[in-house]
Parts: structure tokens; C-alpha cells; sequence
């Protein structure tokens, strides 16, 4: 068989995948907003800004995303096809989502919302990270500090961010509750769960095909570094 019918097919599994992933991931966001139960602490910080400044959920994520990509010019991080596809697919993704979805009113509807929302979170992040497209901006943010200043701990440097999203998240009026906890507790090991499953396998090439394979459009490295962050 052609190896560039190979590529291909890899190819569009892969962009399949990524998309799959980031509208679940917006999903699942919509679930734990619905279950006003607490959130994960980027999400604390999103719905305390728009509480305070009147912009919908999702435009929020959008929005927050480009600083973010701004920080990652001294940490000399570059933005793949994915990292530009989870700015905006997710945003729209979550307002679409919540527009749809009924008020979780009830304590069990909450629940299953909370639960719902960490088991799908999960998953979608391991079919957006396994398409090794490259992390979005929140994970690239943390991933290239860790790159720029290698001393520093992979989990230091995400718990040091998290709680400070999470504290100024929470004084603007995010949800801070047993779901902020319950999602801490969980995402590593349903991460470490979905991620082999769902990450694509590069494809074994002869050395003269190394420069072709250097052009896809994101380093097949990406979903390795950040499946070392969700062990740690």
C-alpha cells in the first residue's frame, strides 16, 4: 500500500479526532456549569470573569486564550494546528452547549451533571491530545514554562498557576464546590485511562522520509509532553 495513502487516512483521523475532542470538551464544560456543584479551576476563573464583565462563558475562554498564546512568545513555545483549533471550537462549543442543555434543578440532575461533565472531560481530552496536534493554550502556557525553566516541576508549575486562576476565579464569583475537588481527584487517572487509548500512532518511516514527516502540520511530540503532565 501507498505510505502516502497511509498519512492520509492517518490524517484525517486524526483532524476528525481533534475537533471530536475539543466540542466534547465544551460539552463537558456545559455539564459542570449545569451542576453549580464547582468547576475545574480555569473554569472557576472563566465563569468569575464573566460574571463580573457580562460576556458569555464560552467568549470568555475564547478571548482569555489570546493573552495567553501572547505569554507563550518569551517561553519560545510555538502554537500548532490544534492550539489555534481549541481557542475557538471550545468557546463556542461550551455557549452552544448551555444555550441547549435543561437547568440541572434537582440535587440527582446536578449530580449526574458533575459526573457526566469529569467522565466526558476526560475522554475529550484524550481524543484532543492523542490527535497530536499540539496543546491548547492553557496546557502550552504551563508545558513551555516547564520547557523554558526546566528546574521547575511539572506539577509545581501546575498547581501554582491552577490555585491562582482558582483564587482570583473565586473572589470574581466562580463556583468553588465539591465538583472542584471531585475533578482534581479524577481528571489524572481518567486522562491516564483515555490518552492510550485514544492517541494516534505515528507511523514507523524509513530515514529518507524524516524531513517529509517534519512537516505535518503539528511535531508528533506534542501528546508525549503532555501525557507526562497528566501523570504528574
Amino acid at each position: 500500500m501507498d505510505p502516502s495513502d497511509n498519512r492520509d487516512r492517518r490524517l484525517v483521523r486524526r483532524t476528525v479526532q481533534l475537533f471530536a475532542g475539543l466540542v466534547l470538551y465544551g460539552v463537558s464544560m456545559a455539564f459542570m456549569v449545569e451542576s453549580a456543584l464547582g468547576l475545574n479551576p480555569w473554569d472557576v476563573f472563566h465563569q468569575g470573569l464573566s460574571e463580573v464583565t457580562g460576556v458569555s462563558f464560552g467568549w470568555v475562554v475564547i478571548l482569555l486564550g489570546i493573552p495567553i498564546l501572547l505569554l507563550w512568545i518569551p517561553l519560545r513555545q510555538r502554537p500548532g494546528f490544534g492550539t489555534i483549533a481549541n481557542l475557538v471550537v471550545v468557546g463556542f462549543a461550551v455557549d452552544g452547549a448551555l444555550r441547549v442543555l435543561p437547568e440541572g434543578g434537582t440535587m440527582p440532575a446536578r449530580v449526574g451533571y458533575l459526573i457526566g461533565g469529569i467522565l466526558l472531560n476526560g475522554l475529550a481530552t484524550g481524543l484532543y491530545i492523542g490527535s497530536r496536534f499540539g496543546p491548547g493554550p492553557r496546557d502550552g502556557l504551563m508545558t513551555g514554562i516547564v520547557g523554558r525553566f526546566p528546574r521547575l516541576s511539572i506539577r509545581l508549575v501546575r498547581t501554582s498557576i491552577e490555585v491562582l486562576v482558582l483564587g482570583v476565579g473565586f473572589l470574581l464569583g466562580g463556583t468553588v464546590g465539591v465538583g472542584t475537588v471531585a475533578y482534581a481527584l479524577a481528571i489524572g487517572p481518567l486522562v491516564h485511562l483515555f490518552l492510550p487509548l485514544c492517541t494516534v500512532p505515528v507511523a514507523a518511516q524509513p530515514a529518507s522520509a524524516s524531513v517529509a514527516a517534519s512537516s505535518d502540520l503539528a511535531p508528533a511530540s506534542a501528546a508525549d509532553g503532555l501525557r507526562s503532565s497528566t501523570k504528574d
